[in-house]
């Protein structure tokens, strides 16, 4: 049985790929590294190409005969999303019915979606569960939630079996220090702040500090990317049983806010990190945390790194190493 992981040079994807390297899965990476590194994956099978691509598609399906997908590939910027939405339907939906839809023709019946806890918009509750109404306050979440409604059709109609993963803040590096994150151009804070750290750009942009949080700044639940990983395969594994197709919050259950993370980063880094203020982001929920214990107690999933700090002192190994990203070793 081999696994086809689209998008498994990107951040998320290649940690899951190093994860299912290390258990020992047959797998293939279709990538068209848009925003991923080919220097990420390490002894793997690549195929370059785009999901609307058909034709390159179904020709990876024959040639691996693959069996299961775990599907990272799609755009995640919001601001972007929002001032271009045609490119996000294109690649997020139209993208994932192409690949679906050569599942189906190849036969492959089980697939694992990165989809975000973006698909709830400005919850009502915190912690948010999945019972939640998904009501998307960007572009970007409406391709999600589009996408996971598509995932439930094809699964009452064809006896697709899925399992839905919604996070938020990916963070962190494997601590051996081989991969990390590296998108071009940055949008995310915590390596943003690092940049900062090491003199990469002179201060970090705060997105509002008027909203009703403890220090006006907005909050996050942010989760380490080695946890992020562990959770796809054990929901691959849960398909793999037989198991219903299912919907599951990812999430440490505490948020931390834009501030927090700033002079946590400052502390592990021994740095001053200069900051501004900006007006806020259209479409930026006030706070958004995941309650995951769905998650726990049906996938058994246990995360390791639950302190911001430790979160961030992975971040900094990598950023330490790789100040220019992949191919810029120190």
């Amino acid at each position: 049985m081999t696994i086809l992981v689209t998008g498994g040079a990107g951040y998320v994807g290649s940690h899951t790929v190093k994860k299912l390297k290390e258990k020992g899965y047959s797998l293939v990476v279709y990538d068209n590294l848009s925003s991923g590194h080919r220097e990420a994956l390490e002894g793997v099978p690549f195929v370059e190409g785009d999901l609307l691509d058909g034709k390159l598609l179904s020709h990876t399906f024959c040639s691996f005969r693959v069996t299961d997908v775990i599907h990272f590939a799609g755009l995640s910027i919001v601001g972007e999303s929002m001032l271009q939405p045609d490119k996000y339907y294109l690649n997020n939906v139209v993208g994932t019915l192409t690949l679906l839809n050569t599942m189906l023709a190849h036969k492959a019946r089980r697939i694992i979606f990165s989809s975000s806890a973006a698909v709830y918009g400005e919850a009502e509750g915190v912690p948010i569960l999945e019972e939640c109404p998904r009501n998307p306050a960007n572009i970007y979440g409406q391709t999600k939630a589009i996408v996971e409604k598509i995932l439930e059709d094809y699964g009452k109609a064809y006896g697709l079996g899925y399992v839905s993963l919604r996070y938020f803040n990916a963070c962190g590096a494997d601590e051996s220090g081989s991969i990390g994150e590296d998108h071009r151009p940055e949008t995310h804070l915590i390596p943003l702040v690092l940049q900062t750290a090491l003199k990469k750009r002179e201060e970090i942009c705060i997105f509002g500090e008027d909203y009703a949080t403890k220090d006006g700044t907005c909050i996050r639940d942010y989760i380490h990317v080695n946890d992020l990983a562990d959770a796809h395969l054990l929901a691959m594994e849960h398909l793999r049983s037989d198991r219903v197709s299912d919907v599951f919050n990812l999430g440490n259950g505490n948020g931390f806010s834009v501030r927090e993370v700033i002079n946590t980063a400052a502390e592990v880094t021994g740095t001053v990190i200069s900051s501004e203020t900006a007006p806020r982001r259209i479409g930026d929920p006030e706070v958004l945390v995941a309650g995951s214990a769905k998650a726990r107690d049906i996938l058994g999933w246990r995360p390791k790194y639950t302190e911001l700090r430790k979160m961030i002192e992975t971040a900094w190994q990598w950023h330490v190493k790789y100040p220019q990203g992949f191919g810029g070793r120190n």
